[in-house]
């Protein structure tokens, strides 16, 4: 590569005296045909760090290489145009304003390669061939790439300033002073802001859980949440937007992190099939302690509980394995129909309401 920039320094040298132009645009001509062979020296280079690194185990240095790729381009460039400003002449204003451009442009790009190796650092940590990731674990990758996103832009847009000769103390102390005008002015805004802060930090749901609350109307599915709002899919599939300052003075609760379903249904019986009550309950207990999907680590019930009006009622509680609403309500209907085939092979009968009504006859007129 050496002796092919040498040689591509005396072939343009040679040309420019042959074209009788001057040292300074053959140092140019030099500089951007240099730019141009760094620029695809530089993609040979990353597609080899590419196969080394889809060969590898391991994923993140394909994340590294890509994150990187793009903006090393760029900053080949960015240190032509400088060498370029070296040995060009120009004005001193404006050669001092093209330098200021150039500590900008720096920044900018190492702010790029860091804010793209963040983003491809969350995808890879999100992949759906990592394995199942709980809901809680996304909401920490997701919370912290957006604060680390936001804090690099926030450090970065400082840096530029600081490179374009302004007071950042002064304008730190400005904006703390504006800072308290504005928290006044857009309470509203930054409660919502803080609230979107919390639910990051305290992860109580994530993109796709189930939520609900107990103390207004909200339940559905999550689709997006933002620093003011978070979007739910309610279950007849309406948006709705909720702001994030709500969630911290109600309570959710959120099915989707159950780690069990439960069954409990009260079953009632004649008062004539009582002799067979004590071995139907047997015969529940032993089916569920048999059946797959019933999760026997649980608390699993069943017993005679009450007399009832007209029944004689036995309750089970007991748990389900899946917590996929379809399938609960699958192994459920398994469930009471196996119950109820167990009372009809006694010979017994789910009882119904029913009413006893006895009659006196009317009493005889004595003659």
């Amino acid at each position: 590569m050496h002796d092919l920039i040498e040689q591509l320094h005396g072939a343009i040298l040679g040309a420019s005296e042959a074209m009788g132009i001057t040292l300074e645009l053959a140092s140019v001509l030099f500089l951007l045909v240099a730019g141009a062979v760094g620029h695809f020296a530089l993609g040979a280079l990353v597609n080899h760090l590419h196969r080394i690194a889809n060969a590898s185990e391991q994923n993140w240095d394909d994340v590294f290489v890509t994150a990187l790729e793009t903006p090393l381009r760029i900053v080949i460039w960015v240190v032509v145009v400088y060498f370029v400003l070296r040995v060009y002449p120009a004005t001193d204003g404006l050669r001092e304003y093209l330098f200021q451009a150039y500590d900008t442009a720096i920044v900018l790009v190492l702010a790029w390669f860091l804010h793209r190796l963040i983003a491809g650092s969350e995808e890879e940590l999100l992949r759906a061939d990592r394995g199942r990731t709980q809901s809680t674990d996304k909401a920490t990758v997701r919370a912290t790439a957006k604060l680390g996103r936001i804090a690099l832009w926030i450090l970065t847009g400082l840096m530029i300033l600081q490179s374009l000769d302004v007071s950042i103390s002064g304008l730190l102390a400005f904006g703390g002073i504006g800072g308290i005008a504005v928290g006044f002015a857009a309470k509203d805004l930054l409660a919502n802001f803080f609230g979107g802060l919390s639910i990051y930090l305290d992860r109580p749901f994530t993109i796709g859980d189930w939520i609900r609350s107990p103390d207004q109307e909200i339940e559905g599915t999550v689709e997006d949440i933002g620093w003011r709002m978070t979007r739910i899919r309610t279950f007849d599939q309406r948006p709705l937007y909720v702001p994030n300052a709500i969630f911290s003075q109600i309570s959710i609760q959120n099915p989707s992190r159950m780690l069990n379903r439960r069954i409990y249904e009260t079953i009632g019986i004649r008062y004539d099939d009582a002799a067979q009550l004590p071995q139907i309950v047997a015969d529940v207990r032993a089916m569920l302690e048999q059946h797959e999907e019933i999760d026997l680590s649980r608390t699993l019930i069943v017993n005679f509980v009450s007399f009832g009006p007209s029944s004689l009622d036995f309750f089970v509680y007991t748990f389900t394995k899946t917590v996929n609403w379809v399938e609960y309500h699958e192994i459920k209907q398994d469930v009471l129909l196996k119950i109820l085939d167990i009372i009809t092979g006694h010979g017994a009968e789910v009882a119904f309401p029913t009413q006893t009504l006895h009659v006196t006859p009317p009493e005889e007129p004595v003659v």
